[in-house]
């Protein structure tokens, strides 16, 4: 009790600036006690014209009091702490209007630090003592602080609900399990807590491992975007350059023209300026030998005129000279048509390179969305028919293009075609025009030994048993030779089975980086599907094995 008295006189040994016990105690002339400190400390900041006020009951003092240190009051507080006088509990400890109030304190309550499910009460730190001290009291249920605790009681028998009705789905007294809750499904509380419990447990772990997922494919994003930025950074950086280097070589190209028509037509000045000054001197000469003739003309001795005629009337030689003839030339209007000729290919090349680039940096997708399922019906893949004409700049030269440059024959005899970078040199095949993106769907009908029926970059070599469809890293072929089938990837082969046919089909979803072959008859047949991820835009082509034979690009509608 003595104790009690204490902690409840406890607001009088304390400072009423600093709210904590005093130190250094001071009592200025009205009376109240303060800490040295914090009276110092209040009258530096409020001192008005030498005016010196108590916070509390703002009586003014001037002068300013000179403080001493109360050694009595001092005394008594170190004798109190020493006799267990405890601080007084800072505000945060008190209970607010959204904490849970212990139900034992009287006056300003503490707030509870637990709850007791069999008391259906809270309590402070010091109440809930006797939970722990008493032996009856320490088998009862503690919990977080609840301001609940009243739902636990059975509304009907005033009782704590500590049965569960799973047939109702709610928890329920003891009375009313014999009651209205008879011949129900009843299991105590706390054995239906263990089995909701497990089931938590259960949810937990699922979101705990979604959660760990969702972890791994954010950190996964964060890679791409960092991998996506650098790979952005690198490819402006480099086709800048590229760029740049172009700009410089028609530049150069451009000032070697420049170069070269002032050189020529500084040439062909000087040759037309010195034919024109011999012209002129020639002019000259005859115009004077004119002026003789005619002074001759005018002489009337006859025997004068006879005399001097021989020598004044004979002519230069120069003066029978052919006349000048200027050739109807163009001068330099032909290397403007050159130039001319020169821009419009390169435009053509631009153009058609362009919508290639333009492909390729769109064909850029991190993120796939759920694929659109695969046609079924051949109906259905016709819905994405494309028309694939071939490329007669990258056929073999033993290659011969027909049919509007959808057929291709393998000949005996090379054809004559000019030399092109893009074209296959020692394997008999071609690649299309197109280049494919998005959906696309085609059939090729073979006729002969067989073919194989591919997709490619163009990037693929034209040269060596490398550049073969299926032999690398950059095409895809499905090997269709005297009734057998097989797959090819990189060089590795993949044995097929299935109803042979003249005619397959091939579906390609870009986007979904799905590529599937299919025999084509009345019915179509899956034969070998890819799934991978393409990062370029593939064109179509054919290989053919044995001369004579032939693979068609079907028109299909």
């Amino acid at each position: 009790m003595a104790k009690k008295m204490v902690k409840l006189d406890l607001e009088s040994f304390s400072c009423s600036i600093c709210l904590d016990v005093l130190k250094e105690p001071v009592t200025i002339p009205c009376g109240h006690s303060y800490c040295m400190n914090c009276i110092k400390g209040y009258w530096n900041g409020k001192n008005k014209k030498g005016i010196h006020s108590c916070p509390q009951c703002m009586n003014t003092f001037t002068p300013r009091p000179i403080l001493e240190k109360s050694t009595m009051l001092a005394d008594l507080v170190e004798q109190l702490k020493k006799t267990g006088l405890q601080a007084a509990p800072a505000d945060h400890c008190y209970a607010g209007a959204e904490d849970v109030a212990c139900d034992f304190c009287s006056g300003r309550k503490l707030k509870a630090i637990k709850s007791c499910l069999f008391c259906l009460a809270s309590y402070c730190e010091e109440h809930l003592q006797p939970h722990y001290d008493v032996a009856p009291f320490r088998k009862h249920k503690l919990v977080e602080p609840s301001k609940k605790l009243q739902e636990n009681i059975c509304s009907v028998h005033d009782e704590v609900m500590k049965m569960f009705c799973r047939t109702d789905q709610k928890s329920i007294c003891y009375l009313c399990s014999v009651d209205e809750h008879k011949g129900h499904d009843t299991v105590s509380a706390a054995a239906e807590r263990t089995e909701r419990q497990r089931e938590l447990e259960g949810s937990r772990q699922q979101i705990q491992q979604r959660i760990q997922d969702r972890e791994k494919d954010v950190k996964l994003l964060q890679q791409e975007v960092e991998a996506i930025n650098q790979s952005a950074d690198k490819t402006v950086e480099h086709s800048q350059k590229i760029f740049t280097e172009l700009i410089r070589l028609l530049q150069k190209r451009s000032s070697d023209v420049k170069q070269q028509i002032r050189s020529q037509q500084e040439a062909e000045v000087s040759r037309v300026k010195e034919l024109q000054e011999k012209l002129e001197q020639e002019i000259t000469e005859l115009k004077r030998k004119d002026a003789e003739l005619k002074q001759l003309s005018h002489t009337e001795d006859h025997s004068q005129f006879l005399h001097n005629y021989p020598s004044v009337s004979a002519l230069s030689e120069s003066t029978n000279s052919p006349s000048i003839h200027i050739r109807p030339l163009r001068y330099f209007e032909d290397v403007t048509a050159a130039v001319s000729e020169l821009r419009d290919k390169l435009q053509d090349i631009l153009r058609e390179e362009w919508k290639n680039t333009s492909l390729t940096v769109t064909v850029v997708d991190v993120l796939l969305s759920e694929p659109e399922p695969e046609p079924k019906s051949r109906a259905d893949f016709l819905k994405y028919s494309c028309e694939i004409t071939l490329d007669p700049n990258t056929a073999n030269t033993c290659l011969l293009l027909s049919e509007g440059n959808r057929k291709v024959t393998l000949m005996t005899q090379p054809q004559s075609y000019s030399d092109h970078p893009d074209r296959f040199r020692d394997r008999f095949q071609v690649l299309s025009r197109e280049s494919l993106t998005g959906r696309c769907y085609w059939e090729v009908e073979m006729r002969g030994g067989g073919a194989d029926v591919a997709v490619a970059y163009k990037n693929i070599s034209r040269a060596g048993d490398e550049g073969g469809f299926g032999f690398n890293d950059k095409s895809w072929a499905l090997d269709c030779y005297q009734n057998s089938c097989e797959f090819w990837f990189n060089n590795m082969k993949t044995s097929i089975s299935g109803p042979q046919s003249s005619r397959v089909g091939v579906y390609l979803d870009h986007r979904a980086g799905v590529l599937s072959f299919y025999s084509v008859s009345e019915t179509m047949t899956l034969l070998h599907r890819v799934q991978t991820t393409f990062t370029q835009p593939l064109y179509a082509g054919v290989y053919v094995y044995d001369t004579g034979d032939t693979a068609e690009f079907c028109e299909v509608n």
